[in-house]
Parts: C-alpha cells; structure tokens; sequence
C-alpha cells in the first residue's frame, strides 16, 4: 500500500501587511518592509496583475487595507483570480459612519455593511461596469463599545447604527470566493449576516 500524500498547509496571503507581519503567511505589501515576502501595488491591480497563478490561495487578510484603494473592483477581481474555490477572505474597515474612516487623509472611500454585496456578480443586474469576480459576503461584524449599548436589544443597536455617527468603529466582514461566476440576476442577491460585537 503506498504511502499517504500529508494534504498541503492552506496558502494564506496577508494584504497590505505594514508591520503586521504573520508567520505562516504569504506577507505582501508596497513597501519592501522587514518580513515583507512580496512587495506589489494593490492600487494598480487595474493593469498590473499581483504575482500569482491562478487558484493560489485558500485565505485572504484585508486589514485597514480597503479605505486606502481608489479603484476596489480592480482589486478584488485580482484576488478573486487568485483565490481557489470556496476561499476565504477577512477584510477589515472603519465604518463609513465613523470619524475613523475621514480623519486618515490616505483613506480614499468609506464602505457600509451593504457595500460589501457589489464584490459579488448578482449585484450587478442593473449594470456591467466589467467588474469579473464574485465575493459572497457571508457575515459583516459590527464593533460597538459596550459601555454605550449595555443593555439595548441587537434592534435597538442596529437602529442607533443606522441613526448615528462614531456607533460602530470597525467592521470585520467576512467573504467566500464563488467559483464560477455566478450571472448578475437579481434573484441571486444574497445581503451578509449582521453580528454586533460588543468591545470594551
């Protein structure tokens, strides 16, 4: 009987990396910092394609990386291409609502739970902007202090959300690559979960 083959560690590729630099991880960023393993132009996806074959990846970190890119589509196709069936990505923002998401003068767009639904195809049934890749957002986490909704219902929390600045400060979404496409029908639209997580 032969030997069985050990099954390959999940590729992981850590976007935008700075200085957050994990073990494990493919480390990319755009500057050649220490620990960085490739150092590419996220914001050039566009016309330059990131260096990676296609179906590379099993999981992706956006981290504080997505506010700071002027043309997201370009992007999250490339990293669709890059990403193997079922994938999945983290990628974490301020809420557009937050002073976060304005007083960094490098943060170029803010994102809402919603925005997330236009890295898929369904979401596209009005209008082809050419966009190829399909990111199904599957549970959009909302960070809220504790010490000022101790005590709401999640209701009641979502309509302050709704209703108010500097309520949430970060929100981790979560993402799975879709392969193949899916068509751009209406019906297929699918909104991600809401979580609120209560921080100190």
């Amino acid at each position: 009987m032969a030997p069985k083959k050990k099954s390959a560690s999940p590729r992981k590729l850590n976007l935008g990396c700075g200085r957050d630099v994990r073990e494990g991880w493919t480390n990319l960023d755009v500057m050649p910092l220490p620990g960085v393993d490739v150092v590419a132009d996220l914001g050039r996806c566009a016309t330059t394609p990131l260096p990676f074959e296609d179906d590379t990846f099993d999981e992706l970190l956006l981290s504080h990386l997505l506010e700071h890119i002027a043309e997201p589509l370009p992007l999250m196709q490339e990293l669709w291409r890059i990403a193997k069936p079922g994938a999945k990505m983290q990628i974490r923002v301020p809420h557009g609502a937050h002073d976060d998401a304005w007083t960094d003068p490098t943060h170029v767009k803010p994102y809402f739970a919603r925005s997330f639904g236009y890295f898929s195809q369904p979401w596209y049934w009005r209008a082809d902007y050419g966009y190829r890749g399909d990111w199904q957002p599957e549970l959009v986490t909302y960070s809220v202090a504790r010490r000022r909704f101790n005590g709401m219902m999640p209701q009641q929390v979502l309509e302050q959300i709704d209703a108010l600045r500097n309520v949430v400060s970060e929100m981790v979404v979560d993402l799975v690559a879709v392969k193949p496409l899916r068509q751009p029908r209406k019906e297929l639209m699918q909104a991600a979960n809401i979580k609120i997580a209560l921080v100190e």
